[in-house]
């Protein structure tokens, strides 16, 4: 599926994946990195810049701080995944607290998404 984006979106996605959240860091470098399919990382996506990208499952994966539970933030956030879910897309969505302390349910919880095991991961 090819997806449309905001061409004045590129530089921010570029400077965004230079400079990526402990969190965003350590699901990249410790989980997604690792999968045998493409993930991208701060994907422009139409008007937005998605944390994590998976095409060939339509999955997006949000990394959320705090800033996201205020009222004003989770109702953009609502609109934004509104938005995606009309492109095909499933937003995953995890707290910053959620990969610090549940890690490994973070990541089960997305293999389940993609269909996949920790089995296939040792393949």
């Amino acid at each position: 599926m090819s997806l449309k984006y905001n061409p004045k979106l590129v530089g921010s996605a570029q400077h965004l994946r230079k400079n990526m959240t402990d969190e965003e860091k350590e699901l990249w470098y410790k989980f997604l990195k690792l999968l045998p399919i493409t993930v991208n990382r701060q994907k422009n996506i139409g008007n937005y810049i998605v944390d994590f990208f998976i095409s060939s499952k339509n999955i997006v994966i949000e990394i959320d701080g705090r800033q996201h539970y205020t009222a004003k933030n989770k109702a953009a956030d609502d609109k934004r995944d509104a938005e995606l879910a009309s492109l095909g897309l499933k937003v995953l969505r995890y707290s910053n607290n959620a990969i610090r302390y549940d890690f490994r349910i973070v990541c089960e919880s997305i293999l389940r998404h993609i269909g996949m095991t920790w089995d296939d991961l040792r393949k």
